[in-house]
């Protein structure tokens, strides 16, 4: 099955294999993988702050922005054996997850996506969610 631009499967006119490791990570892992770490951000949250939702989200943005940029990953998508690359497989940097992760943040970039399922918020950091 072909969609409307001839693709076979998504990511591959990115270079990403159908299935396996470096394949794109699809919508169950990702959706766990964000539950795990807000739940975590929730966690301290209620440990240091009362369960204020300012130092939730202060939380995971930044649990988001340092491990991304340093490890490829956040815990929860550790867990799911998913990660965050750059198409040219260069390290993430501090930058690019910044993008990323501020996008991330304000939620409908997250929700929209293309042929290849990359958020706006990683077609503008240049990056993909692949499967390790």
């Amino acid at each position: 099955m072909t969609s409307e631009n001839n693709q076979r499967w998504a990511g591959e006119r990115l270079g990403l294999p159908e299935n396996g490791p470096g394949s794109l990570a699809r919508m169950p892992r990702r959706i766990l993988a964000i539950f795990i770490d807000w739940g975590i951000a929730w966690l301290f949250s209620i440990a240091f702050f009362g369960g204020s939702n300012d130092f939730t989200l202060a939380a995971f943005g930044l649990m988001q922005w340092v491990l991304i940029a340093t490890l490829g990953y956040s815990i929860g998508m550790r867990l799911c054996l998913i990660a965050v690359r750059r198409l040219d497989g260069l390290w993430n940097g501090f930058w690019r997850s910044l993008i990323r992760t501020v996008l991330l943040l304000m939620v409908i970039p997250v929700a929209v996506w293309d042929a290849d399922n990359r958020g706006l918020h990683d077609k503008a950091a240049g990056t993909v969610l692949v499967r390790i």
